[in-house]
């Protein structure tokens, strides 16, 4: 399980795979229909879909003569319990803070200000 969400923090470090993930939340397309909107070879994105493969992030399928990319949006699953599972602690432990705060607050006394000195004559 580490080995994979490793992998799929890893793809998702480059901002293009990113925007592919984010195109592919819409419709499956061919690489070439990926390719188009960048201003690079139809094979960079080509090594950038198989990186997304590799993170088990999409497959590729075979319709008559294309092969559409498809997002497989289960591993968003993995990521999203490891996510939840860190920001559960985080919660706890601010929780855990304002608990401190409030005591430190309710055992404090009320700041009196200083005497202020009348007019000098």
């Amino acid at each position: 399980m580490a080995d994979q969400l490793s992998r799929v923090f890893a793809a998702l470090a480059d901002p293009t795979r990113r925007d592919l993930v984010a195109r592919l939340t819409v419709a499956d397309a061919t690489v070439n229909e990926l390719a188009e909107p960048y201003e690079v070879s139809v094979q960079a994105i080509s090594k950038h879909l198989k990186v997304l493969e590799d993170a088990g992030l999409v497959t590729k399928g075979r319709v008559a003569q294309t092969r559409p990319v498809h997002l497989e949006a289960e591993v968003f699953d993995l990521m999203t319990a490891w996510i939840e599972r860190y920001r559960r602690r985080a919660e706890q432990r601010y929780r855990r803070l304002d608990a401190v705060l409030a005591e430190i607050a309710d055992q404090t006394p009320p700041r009196t200000p200083p005497p202020t000195e009348g007019p000098r004559a």
